[in-house]
């Protein structure tokens, strides 16, 4: 286990944590670093390849710039076949004993796919309380850490972590936009629409990736851990699920389609969510509104939508742009009456509509206007997305 440890963390011998190359995300940054003073363990979750592992990388970089000895710093992805025998104690008591650490002495550990392991929680548990330790642990898998019984309550501060908005995307592909080339959005968010959000995928644009990455989270995240039989079951589910993103998803008439009990339409669909492939919002309306109508579906990102539906109905992306910009700011519904629908409403009474350089029909209109609302947003352009900033 030595070896492997000392491969995990080049900087126990004088190299760097991360290629000094790497773009950082800045925003999450600036979100995770207040906590690292505080006991709290520090959760990142989200859809594979979308970054918690370079985040994690830029976060060992910072403490090292700052003064940590390089020796106090753990990282190890838990989900490495060579560590499946190893518990996370073993793991640490291990690490301990390489570098001759004290238990009163603080140690950050840096835990990467950390629910591979069998009762993670009872672990992290235990290092919390009996070890000064600083814990940063990543999960791509939303039900493990939904599960009660895997909670950490009042020992842990959960972030998730979504693919590249627009803004970092021009980022990361090194465009500026100056005010006056404001209108050549339209044309990079088409860009966009391609590439999606994955940052490995922004810098090295590849539908094998893309693929790949699909193809791996259903056999390996899904399929394997769940227990399906049928793989191909589940790609075509998928499929059906990315053409309907933007719309209302039945379960009932997908089970329909691929010849499935309702039941285990419920339960694939639950898969995908858990695996952060896709998101979904209820209706907006009284309790028996929300539990009978069916949910509206977005993909987690618009590079993988784009991979299944090609580019139409640009209008349909530009709308799970704007869910993906506002999913973690505010608890989202659908608005549905009298025959028109607005893409989004809150609790606190905000509603938006998303419109691709395009205009309100005159039922939308009639509702945008008339429904009781705190504020309404209008975003029919790239340029307006900014007005959702605030919020």
């Amino acid at each position: 286990m030595e070896d492997l440890l000392y491969q995990y963390n080049p900087w126990w011998e004088g190299q760097a944590a991360v290629n000094p190359e790497i773009k950082p995300r800045q925003a999450y940054m600036r979100r995770i670093k207040p906590h690292l003073d505080g006991r709290p363990i520090i959760i990142l979750t989200g859809l594979r390849r979308a970054g918690k592992t370079t985040l994690m990388k830029l976060i060992i970089g910072d403490l090292l710039k700052n003064g940590v000895a390089p020796e106090y710093i753990l990282y190890a992805s838990l989900d490495d076949y060579m560590l499946r025998k190893n518990s996370v104690i073993e793991i640490i008591n291990e690490y301990r004993k390489i570098h001759k650490i004290k238990m009163d002495e603080k140690i950050f550990l840096f835990l990467d796919e950390v629910a591979a392991k069998k009762d993670f929680h009872i672990q992290l548990k235990n290092i919390y309380d009996s070890q000064n330790a600083k814990i940063v642990a990543a999960s791509s898998s939303a039900s493990m850490l939904r599960d009660p019984k895997a909670r950490l309550t009042g020992r842990s501060v959960t972030l998730e972590i979504k693919p590249l908005d627009m803004e970092e995307y021009l980022f990361f592909k090194e465009i500026e936009i100056k005010k006056r080339d404001r209108q050549l959005l339209k044309s990079y968010f088409l860009d966009y629409i391609k590439d999606g959000g994955l940052p490995e995928n922004v810098l090295n644009p590849s539908r094998e990736y893309l693929v790949n990455l699909v193809d791996d989270i259903i056999q390996k995240d899904i399929a394997a851990f769940y227990g399906v039989k049928n793989p191909q079951v589940l790609r075509d589910y998928f499929t059906l699920l990315m053409e309907r993103s933007g719309k209302q998803a039945s379960v009932n008439k997908i089970s329909n389609i691929l010849g499935i009990s309702p039941d285990t339409s419920k339960r694939y669909l639950h898969y995908f969510q858990s695996a952060y492939l896709v998101h979904m919002i209820p209706r907006w309306g009284k309790t028996n509104q929300k539990i009978l109508s069916a949910k509206k579906i977005y993909a987690a990102d618009l590079g993988i939508k784009h991979l299944f539906v090609g580019q139409r109905d640009i209008g349909s992306y530009f709308e799970n742009y704007i869910h993906q910009l506002m999913r973690d700011r505010q608890r989202l519904y659908y608005l549905y009456e009298n025959g028109a629908e607005i893409d989004f409403y809150t609790e606190d009474g905000l509603l938006i509509e998303s419109k691709f350089y395009a205009s309100l029909n005159p039922k939308q209109e009639k509702l945008f206007f008339e429904y009781p609302a705190k504020k309404r947003f209008l975003i029919d352009s790239i340029e307006k997305t900014g007005a959702l900033n605030d919020l």
